[in-house]
């Protein structure tokens, strides 16, 4: 689990749809704080990580293009 992983989703995501990385963050976790947690070497639980790895997924704004290095979860309608 790399939480750079979602520190740059996070920057993506709201460089290109705007807002605040704290409202994103609670939209995703409902804790406003998470990335700056992960920024300041914090980290979180695995399920916390893989939540917002899948809200990310599934919530990523068709024109922009998924980080070529990280690995993008399946659709839950793919998932059989």
């Amino acid at each position: 689990m790399e939480t750079d992983t979602l520190i740059k989703l996070a920057e993506s995501f709201t460089a290109h749809a705007g807002g605040s990385e704290a409202t994103i963050s609670n939209k995703v976790t409902t804790n406003a704080r998470l990335f700056k947690r992960l920024r300041d070497g914090k980290g979180c639980a695995v399920s916390t990580f893989n939540a917002a790895l899948v809200w990310f997924s599934e919530n990523w704004p068709a024109d922009l293009e998924w980080p070529a290095d990280i690995p993008r979860p399946r659709k839950k309608k793919d998932a059989a």
